[in-house]
C-alpha cells in the first residue's frame, strides 16, 4: 500500500489516522514543531500523549501527557527537522513504554514510561508555531508487519518490547539470556546498517554483537523486556515458526536470538538463517555454531 500523504497547516489541528500494532513510522518535512498525538479515539481528549519533535524553534523534543505541563520527557534535539527535506522517525508503544527514534536507528532518543497506560488506536499529526508540514505515513496494515525492515516494525512483532539503554544500564524486567559469572541479557544494537542481536553484560557497560569476525562492543543498545519466551534446540537453517525476529542484517535478512554453551558460559548471539549458524560474540571474536538454541515466542 502507498504511504498516506498529509499536508498540515500552521494551526495545531490534528489530523488522525488509524494506529498500527504498537508502532507508527513516518517522514515529515517541516521547519519546526512536528506534533504527533497518541489517542484512543480520533479526537483531542484525555487520556492523550503528544510527541513534539523540533519544538522551541527546532531545538528540543518532548513528550506531553494530557495536554498538561510540565512535560514528562524532554531532550535537546537541535536542527532535528528541516524545511527542505523529509526526516524519518518512528514512535512505538508497548505496554506502558513510549519510545521515539530516528528512522534506521535502533535506539530511541526520547522515551517515557506511562504509569497509566491506555489503548492507542489513533495517531494524529499537526504543525504549528509558524510551521506547515508535509507528511508521509506508513499505513497501519504495514505498521503491524514484523518482517518490515525497520527497528520499529520489528519491535511490534510478537509483542516484543525493546527498551533503549546505554553504558551497562539494565531496564526493569529485562530478559536474561545467558550467563558468564553474571547474568547476560538479550540485547541488540545498530551496526553497519543492520540491527544485530547480541549479549548485554552490565559490568562491561556494553552490548556485544558478533559481526565481521569480531566481538563488537556497543555502548548504546536496546534490551528485550517483559517477554515470556524460551530457548529451544535448533540447528542449521531450521528456524522454528515461532522464533522471535530481533533484528536484520545490513542486507535486510531477518536475524533471530540464539545462544550457545561455550567454555563454561551460556552466550547470547545472532542466528542468521542464510548462513545456517548461530554467531556469538566471545573473547573478541565472532564464533559460529551449527548447533544452538533459538529464542521463541510463548
Amino acid at each position: 500500500m502507498a504511504n498516506i500523504e498529509l499536508e498540515t497547516e500552521d494551526k495545531l489541528e490534528y489530523r488522525f489516522v488509524p494506529a498500527g500494532n504498537g508502532v507508527v513510522n513516518f517522514k515529515v518535512r517541516a521547519p519546526n514543531d512536528a506534533h504527533i498525538a497518541l489517542t484512543t479515539n480520533p479526537e483531542e481528549s484525555d487520556p492523550m500523549l503528544e510527541v513534539f519533535i523540533g519544538g522551541w524553534k527546532n531545538t528540543k523534543s518532548v513528550i506531553r501527557k494530557n495536554r498538561t505541563k510540565p512535560d514528562v520527557a524532554e531532550v535537546e534535539t537541535p536542527d532535528i527537522l528541516n524545511a527542505g527535506e523529509f526526516r524519518g522517525f518512528w514512535i512505538r508503544w508497548q505496554d506502558n513504554v513510549i519510545t521515539v527514534g530516528n528512522e534506521g536507528a535502533a535506539a530511541a532518543f526520547l522515551s517515557y514510561e506511562n504509569p497509566e497506560p491506555f489503548p492507542i488506536n489513533c495517531v494524529g499529526f499537526c504543525t504549528g508555531w509558524g510551521a506547515t508540514g508535509s507528511w508521509l505515513i506508513e499505513p497501519a496494515s504495514e505498521q503491524a508487519s514484523p518482517s518490515a525492515p525497520t527497528a520499529a516494525a520489528l519491535s511490534a512483532g510478537g509483542a516484543a518490547c525493546w527498551v533503549a539503554a546505554a553504558n551497562g544500564e539494565i531496564p526493569p524486567n529485562a530478559v536474561v539470556g545467558g550467563s558468564d559469572g553474571e547474568d547476560m541479557y538479550i540485547g541488540r544494537a545498530q551496526h553497519e546498517g543492520g540491527i544485530i542481536p547480541g549479549k548485554v553484560v552490565a559490568s562491561h557497560g556494553v552490548c556485544y554483537i558478533a559481526w565481521g569476525g569480531a566481538e563488537n562492543p556497543k555502548a548504546e543498545y536496546e534490551v528485550l523486556c517483559d517477554f515470556g519466551g524460551e530457548f529451544v534446540p535448533a540447528s542449521g537453517s531450521d528456524i522454528p515458526p515461532t522464533a522471535l525476529p530481533a533484528g536484520e542484517s545490513e542486507d535486510g535478512e531477518p536475524l533471530f536470538i540464539g545462544r550457545v554453551t561455550h567454555e563454561g558460559t551460556v552466550t547470547v548471539g545472532k542466528v542468521q538463517p542464510s548462513h545456517g549458524v548461530c554467531y556469538i560474540p566471545y573473547g573478541g571474536q565472532e564464533l559460529a555454531f551449527a548447533e544452538y538454541e533459538i529464542f521463541v515466542s510463548p
